[in-house]
């Protein structure tokens, strides 16, 4: 899908396959919270490389182990399901829920620029790795990469362009 595409949408995951006869989908949470999908009334799915999302509506949706599965209009037997095997699963940002004091959106870090807690900037936040047992932050200053495990001990505090963060001494020079 073509990046200038998919302004005001946000992934969510990708459909592993079909789950049972009747056209139920079992898709991967990336957020790895499969109640991180329930509740939507639609969805939107993008079938193969650079292709545009389309909405489908939800009939129904149930976490089951690590997957969401989910009942779309429309899509009624296996072999419905099987067509979408593979899709980019996207939501509109809009519809994201409310957050709370304190919370944030991991996407919501990208170009904040990472403080220490005696102001020396460590570098700005140019991706996130998500590693299944944690999160990390991809930090880069002068062409460096730094790997930042996103841990709420770490963090001091979230303002609007910067993440002041307490870092175990040596964590920088291990993996730089």
């Amino acid at each position: 899908m073509d990046e200038d595409n998919n302004e005001g949408l946000v992934l969510m995951g990708r459909v592993s396959g079909p789950h049972g006869i009747k056209g139920e989908l079992k898709i991967r949470p990336y957020s790895g919270e499969p109640e991180s999908l329930l509740g939507y009334s639609s969805l939107l799915l993008a079938v193969g490389e650079n292709a545009e999302p389309k909405a489908w509506k939800v009939e129904q949706s149930r976490a089951h182990k690590s997957w969401t599965l989910v009942k779309l209009e429309g899509c009624s037997d296996r072999s419905s399901a099987e067509q979408l095997q593979r899709a980019d699963v996207y939501i509109h940002e809009d519809d994201l829920p409310e957050l709370e004091d304190g919370e944030f959106y991991l996407r919501d870090l990208e170009g904040k620029a990472v403080k220490t807690e005696d102001g020396e900037i460590v570098g700005v936040i140019t991706g996130l790795l998500s590693s299944g047992a944690q999160d990390l932050l991809q930090v880069t200053r002068n062409g460096q990469e730094h790997l930042i495990p996103l841990v709420p001990d770490f963090i001091l505090g979230i303002e609007e362009d910067e993440v002041y963060m307490t870092l175990p001494p040596g964590l920088l020079e291990i993996n730089a």
